[in-house]
């Protein structure tokens, strides 16, 4: 039996600096205590902009502004599935911190192999990194 396929929205934030902000996955979660971008699930009937401006509220206090498409990321995990539409947010309101209690770090993209991510989270990694060399 094949897994259900998750669609989850993904943003890639920046700060004035050009630190990018990742967030540690709660250690009870699939891929848990592994970092990642932050985001959450596309709920049905919703688009990947208004999942991804909803998800940034509610986990970090953000309110996205603008964003524009980055790259989509299908991976099998074997016990699950998901496509991450990876958006890399231009402009946003607030300041991030952890609602739901999760660890945040503002980080330089040189800096993201020292993190260990999902699989599914690599090909952004390589992408941030290929992009500020």
């Amino acid at each position: 039996m094949t897994a259900a396929l998750l669609h989850v929205a993904v943003g890639v934030l920046f700060d004035a600096g050009g630190q990018v902000l990742i967030a540690r996955r709660k250690r009870d979660a699939h891929q848990g205590g592994l970092w990642e971008f932050p985001g959450g699930k596309v709920e049905a009937g919703e688009s990947v902009l208004a999942a991804l401006r909803r998800e940034l509220l509610e986990e970090l206090d953000v309110q996205v502004n603008d964003a524009e498409p980055l790259m989509q990321i299908a991976h099998d995990y074997g016990d699950k599935r998901v496509l991450l539409d990876v958006w890399r947010v231009i402009d946003f309101n607030g300041e991030a911190q952890g609602k739901e209690g999760q660890p945040l770090a503002w980080v330089n993209t040189e800096q993201l192999g020292d993190y260990t991510f999902p699989q599914a989270n690599f090909a952004i990694v390589d992408s941030l990194q290929r992009s500020a060399s």
